[in-house]
């Protein structure tokens, strides 16, 4: 760097800047990165810590493929390594020459970026380093520049790499390490395994892996395997690493070790985890770089806390609130939402079938109402491969779905929509549209539980998507959308890019963009995020949209399980949980229904209009005091697991959640078809008390440092306060 560009980058961004250095620490409260360069001009990222640890630590030696910052390999090059199925080894990564990082000081901590360059080719990468003062958590991303003058192949390039987890402490890998990871299956959402590595795919041969522990999504939903986040533990030194990849469409991250003869004392070799979005090898996301061209990975986020599940939550809470939710009323305020869909009206919306619902909702205390499916279908339309217009159904609302949306307001609630704008049905009259709308694999329309997909890189699109979200709000009067997506693209689309994964990235990058400018134009609209209840339910997406629907599972006895689990992958704010009472039920059931949305956000349904007096006032009550005591707390509040993780196969055992609060700790209980007792530890020692519901039997005996719930029967739940 010459001495015109430091004077530059300083006057420009009032940064500081460090040339070559044997090592150097980025370092912001909470978080910091040990590096090292070698004799070879060779940048080595050491280790994440949490910047107050004061353990022992000790390292190996590093040499060619150890420590990577960036792993970054391209077509025709060597892979310098015996690498077998994993993302080692890559050219130019092992060779990049360290030039110099850059600190700036940022609002919500420092962002450094790493300048490294590959002379042979004529590639500067710049990785980027975002700390978020208080969180543990760090941001990070890659960019590649061509600074040659012919194309070059992309094969893969890391978001993020974390080295030495398996490497520090006394003990093997097996001995020490703890992997956690959620499955996340339709109606199945977020449950989570902890697991030790050999569980997890991890082979303990004695030497270098040509394999390790692997874990990948490829396609448009980015959840429908598994959640983009996880967190390894290691038991012997106290420490807990964990991730998060920010992308709606494929990822990858790998757990394995390399070749090396700089073993650790206790014979292991270097351990790292890739952390990245697309690429060719898992995705076919290659991509052919330009002269000139510039590559940007997906984010992620990685950080490393004392601790173990709950502590690396806890971080990843407070970065979420920092870094990946934007300002918004909704997520401050958490008002109630009722849908008409689940164990109501099931995508067939009247007039007639409305107007009861919504007065009954807003006795309730209910502020959102929401029009699920089926209102831009005529009447006995079979309608699900013929949407895209998004207009409604005439024979559906008499005199028009602006006087049905009317009758919402005028019971004092905020009227909202379904929409699913992404797909247009295969018997839409949008199907007459050029190719250049959709997504094309081999010269023809990709199609998907019978539609084709738009492609978001197209203005022509773009307009037809503004045309219906400004007709919806402006026209109809809709201050909410939910925003549903039932396909999957798979690898992606063939058009306009170097390959198809490219083609899928583009795409989701551009329809991101687009939401976006939505909410440039219409800064009140509140969008909840749906993907077959949570099947996109990844930052990406939860970084512009106000909530995330939870899952689609239509038995409230199996949603604790599942509101368990998603409260670590989702703010409190944003987890929509259904609440959903059956007309035929009883109190019993309709206040464990209440309990499962509580400390989220109330997402209710169910036939309210024709509830027992008994269930509707259980109803009632949970929401009056989810308005009075909960819907506060809420955003600033911290969750916890006093049971663990459940298991949505497990009937038996109680289930418990927690939130931490200023003054206050707030646990849901639940018991199912087990004991009657249930105990839990207290994280405060303050007074407790049943919350709600108060009228239903249930006893709360308290004692040092924990207090007892009883159930006079099965499939009961309630919400516990304890004072601090």
């Amino acid at each position: 760097m010459n001495i015109l560009r430091l004077l530059l980058v300083f006057l420009v961004f009032g940064c500081n800047v460090f040339s070559q250095e044997n090592s150097f620490d980025m370092e912001v409260e909470g978080l910091k990165i040990k590096f090292e360069v070698d004799s070879d001009n060779r940048l080595k990222e050491r280790l994440l810590l949490p910047s107050e640890y004061n353990g022992d630590i000790v390292l190996p030696a590093t040499d060619k493929e150890t420590d990577l910052s960036v792993s970054f390999h391209v077509t025709g090059e060597n892979r310098d390594s015996h690498h077998g199925a994993k993302l080692t080894g890559g050219l130019p990564g092992l060779r990049l020459d360290y030039v110099s990082v850059e600190e700036v000081s940022r609002p919500w901590g420092k962002l450094y970026t790493v300048y490294q360059k590959d002379q042979k080719l004529g590639l500067e990468v710049f990785t980027y380093y975002e700390f978020y003062r208080g969180t543990n958590t760090c941001r990070r991303y890659t960019k590649v520049k061509n600074v040659s003058k012919k194309s070059i192949g992309v094969n893969h390039l890391s978001s993020a790499m974390i080295n030495n987890i398996g490497n520090l402490g006394q003990g093997s890998i097996e001995e020490k390490l703890l992997v956690h990871w959620a499955n996340n299956g339709w109606k199945t959402e977020a449950q989570w395994h902890s697991e030790l590595p050999s569980e997890a795919g991890w082979g303990p041969n004695g030497t270098f892996q040509l394999s390790g522990i692997f874990h990948t999504n490829i396609g448009s939903m980015s959840t429908v395997k598994e959640l983009p986040m996880a967190m390894i533990e290691n038991k012997a030194v106290g420490l807990t690493w964990f991730w998060q990849i920010e992308h709606n469409g494929s990822w990858h991250w790998e757990f394995s070790n390399v070749r090396s003869g700089a073993k650790t004392p206790t014979g292991e070799n270097p351990t790292y985890v890739y952390i990245g979005g697309p690429d060719e090898e898992h995705h076919q996301a290659w991509k052919s770089l330009g002269a000139g061209e510039e590559y940007v990975t997906v984010p992620v986020a990685i950080g490393c806390v004392e601790g173990g599940f709950d502590e690396a939550i806890e971080a990843l809470t407070k970065y979420r609130r920092v870094a990946c939710i934007s300002p918004n009323k909704d997520n401050q305020e958490c008002p109630v939402i009722f849908n008409d869909y689940m164990n109501c009206l099931f995508g067939d919306p009247t007039t007639e079938k409305e107007l009861p619902l919504i007065k009954a909702a807003s006795e309730a205390g209910c502020e959102y109402y929401v029009i699920d499916a089926g209102w831009y279908a005529e009447m006995n339309e079979k309608w699900w491969d013929a949407v895209g217009l998004w207009r409604p159904g005439n024979s559906r609302f008499p005199g028009g779905i602006e006087r049905l949306l009317d009758s919402i307001r005028s019971n004092d609630m905020i009227p909202g929509l379904w929409l699913e704008i992404e797909r247009v049905g295969i018997r839409s009259p949008l199907k007459k549209k050029p190719d250049s709308w959709f997504f094309m694999r081999h010269g023809k329309r990709v199609i998907d539980n019978g539609s084709y997909m738009l492609d978001f890189r197209s203005s022509n699109v773009i307009e037809h998507a503004d045309e219906v979200i400004d007709r919806v709000v402006d026209q109809y009067g809709a201050g909410y959308v939910k925003m549903d997506y039932n396909v999957n693209s798979l690898m992606g689309t063939e058009t306009n890019a170097s390959s198809m994964g490219q083609g899928l990235l583009k795409h989701q990058r551009a329809y991101r963009n687009w939401m976006e400018n939505v909410y440039d134009r219409h800064q009140d609209l509140v969008i909840e995020n749906c993907g077959s209840g949570g099947m996109r339910m990844d930052y990406a997406m939860l970084s512009m949209n106000q909530l995330q629907s939870s899952s689609d599972q239509t038995d409230y006895k199996k949603n604790p399980a599942i509101v368990v689990g998603a409260m670590a992958a989702v703010l409190p704010e944003q987890l929509a949980v259904w609440s959903y009472p059956m007309k035929d039920g009883n109190k019993y059931e309709a206040s464990f229904n209440m309990v499962n949305a509580m400390l989220g956000r109330i997402h209710q349904s169910g036939h309210l209009a024709e509830l027992p007096e008994e269930s509707f006032k259980q109803v009632k009550t949970g929401i009056e005091i989810y308005k009075d005591e909960l819907a506060g707390i809420i955003p600033k509040s911290i969750p916890f697991f006093p049971f663990g993780m459940p298991k949505i196969s497990d009937d038996a055992s109680p289930i418990a959640l927690g939130l931490k609060s200023e003054d206050a700790d707030y646990y849901a209980v639940w018991r199912l078809s087990g004991k009657e007792v249930v105990q839990l530890e207290m994280k405060n020692i303050g007074e407790a008390e049943v919350l709600y519901p108060k009228d239903l039997g249930i006893s709360l005996e308290q004692g040092a440092g924990k207090f007892t719930v009883s159930f006079p029967q099965q499939y009961m739940a309630t919400i516990i306060k304890v004072k601090k």
